[in-house]
């Protein structure tokens, strides 16, 4: 999976959480000062990219993933 697909199904990942529009969402968007993300919601993220990609998240490497573009950087390293 090329990382074109990978942002792709990411910010796909985001809109449904977030319960916004996938257009709205840039490569560059934090997902707690720009998006709005709270806590519960920044969890259902990652149980949301793990479920995506069938992949398990490092806990703390998780918190580290804070932007659309982090988290395609570390999704496509594990693929």
């Amino acid at each position: 999976m090329d990382k074109k697909e990978v942002q792709e199904q990411v910010i796909g990942v985001v809109a449904k959480v977030l319960k916004m529009d996938a257009s709205a969402i840039s490569q560059d968007a934090n997902f707690i000062f720009d998006l709005g993300a709270d806590s519960m919601q920044s969890l259902e993220l990652i149980a949301g990219f793990e479920e995506e990609f069938n992949i398990e998240m490092d806990e703390d490497k998780a918190q580290a993933v804070q932007t659309v573009s982090d988290a395609v950087e570390f999704i496509h390293s594990y693929l």
